[in-house]
């Protein structure tokens, strides 16, 4: 950290943290060999802070997304990515005020920002991701995701350098993610905050959506106001055309998230795209436009009957009529290990 006379971006995290921690000298992990000098950590620091409500648990806030020295982007409106990061995780069985917060984290934190700072995307409130195996390493929580919603008491504030917010990282189960992808985050997050206050991460918790109260909730949620997954990426997508009939080719894997995906956005008046590596297929409401296949990308009708046919598409290996003019041909789908090889087939 430099000198308190030129360090406006980092004197305004700490103006928004001031109320919440009146009195408390945060915890401060910083970084010795700054990334723009060659580190390999992209955050300058990371502070610690104690709460007792609404339960024991440590808050988590990033230095180093948003401009915390001089101004020097181009956006005047902005500073730095826009955003800083934060994440709460409740406090395990004995400690207090004067452990030492867990460092697995800071590590996930200083993660995130190495994928923005390398890729130039940026989280919003409202993204999810897929962590691809606990979010705390070498544990066996149920924590597979994390969903990113604006911090619930650091609203996004005016600094010297530009706007600034504060999004939490929450942690969620596969269940819970399943949710989201039905309806969205913030309307999952808010059904579940009733269940997970201020939305600290617990690794010790089970699925919240095991209770059918929250469940229901979701679910008519869910039927209400659709789905805001406008987008999938799959590894199997390929389609031809022959005697007047196009074959869509999907992998039995997929089939699933797909049939219980396309309701829940037609029948909102809102498209469903299907990405692979090669290809793209967007399904469109009845309403919207006419269909076209336009070299590797297509762009295709359903109407309500096709709906209806598109429940008997099922994630076995088979060709199966949705239209007078459509049919989806479903294939196996390989899992495979990190040396490629095939551990599991579905369909």
């Amino acid at each position: 950290m430099q000198d308190d006379t030129d360090t406006p971006g980092w004197d305004a995290i700490n103006a928004a943290l001031a109320p919440l921690y009146a009195g408390q000298e945060p915890r401060h992990f910083g970084t010795a060999l700054p990334y723009t000098l060659g580190g390999q950590d992209p955050l300058d620091g990371i502070s610690v802070y104690w709460a007792e409500s609404p339960v024991p648990h440590w808050h988590y806030i990033t230095y180093g997304l948003s401009e915390l020295y001089a101004k020097e982007s181009s956006d005047a409106a902005t500073s730095g990515y826009g955003f800083e990061l934060t994440f709460r995780l409740a406090a395990d069985k004995g400690e207090d005020a004067g452990s030492t917060p867990p460092a697995w984290p800071m590590n996930l934190l200083q993660n995130l920002a190495r994928y923005v700072f390398s890729s130039g995307n940026v989280f919003e409130d409202g993204h999810h991701l897929n962590a691809n195996g606990p979010i705390a390493l070498e544990t066996d929580t149920r924590l597979c995701h994390l969903a990113f919603v604006a911090d619930p008491q650091l609203p996004t504030r005016d600094t010297a350098n530009g706007q600034l917010q504060f999004l939490q990282v929450v942690g969620l189960t596969d269940e819970e993610m399943d949710a989201i992808k039905r309806w969205s985050t913030r309307g999952v997050l808010q059904v579940l905050e009733d269940a997970m206050p201020l939305w600290i991460t617990d690794l010790h918790r089970g699925n919240l959506l095991d209770d059918p109260a929250l469940a229901a909730r979701v679910q008519a949620g869910s039927e209400r106001e659709g789905s805001s997954t406008g987008m999938l990426f799959i590894e199997t997508l390929d389609w031809r055309q022959t005697a007047g009939i196009t074959t869509l080719v999907l992998g039995a894997g997929q089939v699933g998230s797909v049939g219980e995906l396309l309701p829940l956005r037609l029948r909102h008046g809102k498209a469903l795209t299907l990405v692979s590596r090669e290809r793209q297929w967007e399904f469109m409401p009845a309403t919207d436009g006419t269909a076209a296949v336009e070299g590797d990308n297509v762009r295709w009708i359903l109407d309500e009957a096709a709906l209806q046919a598109w429940h008997d598409v099922r994630p076995q290996r088979g060709t199966y009529p949705v239209s007078s003019t459509l049919q989806v041909e479903v294939v196996p789908t390989f899992l495979r290990d990190a040396k490629g090889e095939v551990i599991r087939e579905i369909g």
